[in-house]
């Protein structure tokens, strides 16, 4: 078995093994990315609670962290570490569900916020605010429903025979620009006060965030890790093309329904937390997929690396014109939507058709 693993071993790979059974691929370059994605969000997240209105020592962040007494404790244990925990989940949730979903539409567009699922989470969520529900506990719940409602009509209109990546995208387009018809049309019937601060929540905000609204979104992290590590070894099929696949024994529609539903139910409580923070899930994938030069998107780069925009960008959203506090989606927003715009004019010049 261990020599007919090697002789099969992939260039760039190395096996792991775990166990006298367990024997595990790992890309060397992936692993290295993640190692020094790990090492820049530590130093994001001490940057995070050291700067702000007064700075704070790093001796004394790491003094609060480890429950020990400070000075600061106010400042760092009750203000913004709970602010950055909120921030790591969110984006770590919002980065794998961005490379599940656009490891089964083959499309690099295929993001929760453009295909219409974060529009959906929106749509429910913004409806319940306007009707006196705003409690931050409540509204990821009511993001996950919507989430999924809007993805399962995504996917239902796609869906001729099997799932086509320009079809998946483009009706995902399509629902996204109604369902944010139908957040407008709530805004509008809503009263004055919940309709302006729901309009800051569509932002994409992480103020006001503390543990009782990461305490969703971390539960469903960790009862949910044990589908994310079926998940990276699913996408290895999902990415061969569907004769490869079904060939091997692969029930390719089971699997990207399994993947879809994992990426919408991600996606749908990390904008019920902190609103839809736009183009996160759009960047980390591709981002990670070219550090790491591998075939498919690595989910734990992704992860690390939606942790580091949206720790990141906060950080700027806090401090960049101080003391005027701006939504964290006002940043990633100012950076993805010139992403987005070179993926279609490289996608309509380069390579067409289901993989743009």
């Amino acid at each position: 078995m261990s020599a007919t693993t090697a002789v099969v071993r992939p260039a760039g790979y190395s096996v792991l093994k775990l166990g006298a059974r367990g024997r595990f691929l790992l890309h060397r370059r992936a692993a290295l990315v993640a190692a020094s994605l790990v090492v820049l969000l530590a130093a994001l997240c001490v940057a995070y609670l050291c700067v702000g209105e007064s700075f704070v020592a790093p001796g004394e962040v790491l003094k609060v962290v480890l429950g020990r007494p400070s000075a600061d404790e106010l400042v760092v244990g009750t203000l913004r570490l709970p602010r950055m925990v909120v921030g790591l989940l969110v984006g770590l949730a919002f980065g794998i569900a961005g490379a599940l979903i656009q490891t089964v539409a083959r499309n690099p567009l295929a993001s929760p916020d453009i295909i219409g699922i974060s529009q959906g989470a929106s749509a429910l969520t913004v409806g319940a605010m306007t009707f006196g529900i705003t409690s931050y506990t409540v509204l990821p719940y009511l993001s996950v429903i919507g989430g999924i409602a809007a993805a399962a009509l995504v996917y239902a209109f796609a869906w001729r025979g099997g799932l086509h990546a320009t079809r998946f995208v483009l009706i995902g387009i399509g629902f996204a620009i109604a369902l944010r018809s139908v957040t407008t049309l709530f805004l509008t019937k809503g009263d004055y006060l919940v309709a302006q601060q729901a309009q800051i929540w569509m932002t994409g905000s992480l103020n006001g965030r503390g543990y009782d609204e990461a305490a969703p979104i971390g539960w469903t992290l960790l009862i949910l890790l044990p589908a994310v590590l079926w998940a990276a070894r699913a996408q290895r099929t999902v990415t061969m093309d569907d004769d490869t696949a079904t060939a091997l024994g692969v029930r390719l529609g089971r699997v990207r329904l399994g993947l879809v539903a994992l990426g919408v139910i991600l996606a749908s409580v990390a904008t019920g937390t902190a609103g839809p923070v736009d183009f996160v899930a759009l960047l980390a994938p591709q981002i990670a997929r070219r550090m790491t030069r591998t075939a498919q998107i690595p989910l734990l780069c992704s992860a690390l690396l939606g942790a580091v925009i949206v720790v990141f960008a906060d950080l700027l959203a806090r401090r960049l014109f101080s003391p005027t506090e701006l939504p964290v989606g006002v940043l990633t927003a100012a950076v993805g939507a010139p992403y987005l715009i070179w993926l279609i004019i490289r996608g309509h010049g380069g390579r067409r058709g289901g993989n743009a």
